[in-house]
């Protein structure tokens, strides 16, 4: 289903020649300072809006992005020409209904569709950031979409809702903005990274460093992209979004378009050939450095770091409404990793609810066909919008 964004705010003054849907260049009422110590006067920030805001705007939704997700949440995303990677979640009559709700997706700081990345250009040098950007936290990119919130004129978010990085996000949001959000739902997330995800984007980054056309990160300005490097990170990452289960059911020990080995180092075997797929598609719709930037955010995301390691701590005396969802078959974060942030809110007496979802998807699971992960979040969402008369 195509969605046509549309907004019903009147843009203010915080705004520069705004396109519905496209770029808001936000000045915030204070500088942005980042958690690196640079201070920040105005950002561009990347957005798509669907469905409209009621007259008090007490049903928007802040919907956030995984790792390589952007503000395309639930419209075809103009390089692919794909349908946006919740589509089958967002929309009229779906889980997260447009009729009744007004979806706000942005694209995070550090990203590449338009939001203040690597690609920008530095004012300074009129050349593009390039591996100069500032290192960017989950926390500057919350406190970024809480600028565009303030220029939208929302008081409070009706919920905040996000996987995996996007999970991140939104328990950004819960423990650094509690008045701001009504209900908060993670999904396939952690409070922190754990050091094998770090590991893994690591290899990642490394990948992209050691390809000779990255030039140090300056490969915009030597006409230069680093395809391999970024390929290689992408395949390697992918591999920890699927269960062993569900490569074992779809391809197997399955050869590509041959009978027999080739005895050389062409993809022989059907899950070669998907890796080489994805590495060669993600590269025509990524920035490599926003690549680095944005691993390195998830990297250094601590939740529980600025109350001493008492995660608990964080959640006392909370008003938000919190569901935390996990799969059954996810290795990059794993149920234990929900349970113990479940664990935490219980025990400071937050109001939350879990549910693991049985399924050999891995950690995509939270982008594909899940239809009872889709019960779960209209569950949620229905629940909370009648305890709030939304």
């Amino acid at each position: 289903m195509h969605i046509s964004p549309t907004i019903s705010a009147a843009f203010g003054p915080s705004y520069r020649n705004v396109q519905v849907g496209q770029v808001a260049w936000l000045t915030p009422r204070t500088p942005l300072m980042l958690e690196c110590g640079q201070s920040v006067a105005r950002v561009p920030l990347a957005f798509q809006i669907y469905g409209q805001m009621n007259a008090d705007k007490s049903n928007v939704i802040l919907v956030c992005h995984g790792l390589t997700g952007d503000q395309y949440a639930a419209s075809v995303h103009p390089v692919t020409g794909r349908a946006g990677w919740w589509s089958e979640l967002i929309g009229e009559g779906l889980p997260i209904d447009t009729n009744r709700y007004c979806v706000i997706a942005t694209n995070v700081l550090g990203g590449c569709m338009g939001s203040w990345g690597p690609k920008s250009i530095d004012e300074a040098t009129g050349k593009p950031y390039g591996i100069h950007f500032p290192v960017v936290t989950i926390a500057d990119m919350v406190n970024a979409q809480v600028a565009l919130v303030d220029a939208l004129g929302i008081e409070k978010l009706f919920a905040v809702v996000g996987g995996s990085m996007g999970g991140m996000q939104a328990l950004q949001w819960a423990v650094a903005h509690p008045a701001r959000v009504c209900a908060v739902m993670p999904i396939a997330t952690s409070s922190r990274h754990s050091a094998q995800n770090i590991a893994f984007h690591e290899i990642g980054r490394q990948a992209v460093m050691a390809d000779p056309d990255w030039c140090g990160g300056d490969y915009a300005t030597h006409q230069k992209f680093p395809s391999k490097g970024l390929a290689v990170a992408r395949m390697t990452a992918h591999v920890t979004y699927v269960s062993q289960a569900s490569l074992a059911e779809k391809f197997g020990r399955g050869l590509q378009n041959r009978d027999a080995v080739g005895f050389g180092f062409d993809a022989d075997f059907q899950v070669e050939s998907y890796l080489r797929h994805q590495g060669k598609h993600f590269v025509e719709r990524f920035d490599p450095n926003s690549y680095l930037y944005i691993t390195r955010a998830m990297d250094y995301f601590d939740l529980a770091h600025s109350a001493g390691g008492v995660l608990a701590q964080l959640f006392a005396k909370s008003p938000v409404r919190f569901c935390v969802i996990s799969f059954s078959s996810d290795w990059c974060f794993p149920t234990a990793e929900s349970k113990v942030l479940v664990q935490a809110m219980n025990s400071a007496g937050a109001n939350v609810s879990f549910a693991q979802v049985i399924t050999d998807k891995g950690h995509d699971a939270f982008l594909l066909d899940v239809p009872e992960f889709k019960s779960l979040v209209h569950g949620f969402l229905e629940g909370c919008a009648k305890v709030k008369g939304v």
